[in-house]
């Protein structure tokens, strides 16, 4: 079903055709799709946000699952693409304002007040299936460019209070391990570092003024 919709929506967001309200209907059920099959379509997505904006009419519950999934694909600018999109008043408006709450706390690598307001409200983004996982892929690409060495506790509440299994899973995704009970070992931040050479290039005729006043 899910292949079948993105061929639908490819051929509909062609040309003219793009900003058709008459394909909103087809465009909204695709991303429910998106939702339930845990898959993505930018594009798709803005187009529905676009239409949206042009008859000043937004479905309230289709944004909000718009604007989590763009949240699924930190750290790329999605989300701020999409957030153009939306005028200030539906912003004000929840759930669409916890949305936003959340990703600049995600933006901010605020990550423990992150998890503390999502378990508060997990009705939020039930809809989006892999929503907490696609979350946690973000924060271990944080994690794997800031930390050498962290421990292993605060690993375990970055990624949201998981249990020892989660956490296996997650250091095996990564290559990420145990150094003893208390630490994990993620990456020697050393070898991430890349040397660029610069060579300057400078002619005779152009340092002839600068030579000149100097005299």
């Amino acid at each position: 079903m899910a292949e079948a919709m993105r061929r639908t929506v490819a051929s509909l967001l062609q040309g003219i055709e793009r900003y058709n309200p008459q394909h909103l209907s087809t465009l909204e059920q695709y991303v429910e799709v998106q939702s339930q099959e845990n898959i993505y379509d930018l594009e798709a997505n803005l187009a529905v946000l676009k239409i949206y904006q042009f008859h000043h009419d937004y479905n309230l519950d289709i944004t909000v699952q718009i604007m989590l999934k763009a949240i699924t694909n930190f750290p790329h600018s999605d989300f701020v693409l999409c957030k153009c999109l939306l005028n200030e008043k539906l912003c004000q408006e929840a759930p669409l304002s916890q949305v936003l709450t959340l990703a600049d706390l995600l933006e901010n690598c605020n990550f423990k007040e992150f998890w503390y307001q999502v378990h508060a409200m997990p009705e939020l983004y039930v809809k989006v299936n892999g929503f907490l996982d696609s979350v946690r892929k973000f924060v271990c690409h944080v994690i794997g460019i800031t930390f050498q060495s962290v421990e292993k506790h605060f690993l375990m509440e970055l990624l949201g209070g998981v249990d020892d299994a989660v956490l296996n899973q997650w250091m095996q995704k990564y290559n990420w391990k145990a150094v003893d009970n208390k630490y994990i070992f993620v990456s020697n931040q050393d070898e991430n570092i890349k040397t660029k050479n610069i060579t300057e290039k400078i002619d005779y005729e152009n340092i002839l003024g600068v030579m000149a006043s100097c005299r």
